[in-house]
């Protein structure tokens, strides 16, 4: 099995780590910590060919039909 957080350094106390521990009762565990930043999310999205081919047709996609777009607030949502 294979989770992955995303949080605040501030965010990571005993209630999160026997969280951990309760969810993978007795197993071994491989740990890696990195510092997230706006440039290694955009990294790690295309990282994966598939996806990456998929958020770059969605990107081309808005940008080819912005004339078809529609625009609402949230006060149009109701």
């Amino acid at each position: 099995m294979q989770v992955a957080y995303k949080l605040n350094v501030d965010d990571l106390d005993i209630n999160f780590v026997e969280s951990i521990k309760k969810l993978f009762k007795e197993k071994q565990l491989y740990i890696t910590i990195s510092s997230v930043d706006e440039e290694d999310e955009t990294a790690y999205l295309l990282s994966n060919h598939a996806n990456a081919s998929h958020l770059l047709n969605a990107i081309n996609n808005i940008e080819t039909h912005k004339n078809k777009l529609i625009y609402k607030t949230l006060e149009d949502l109701g």
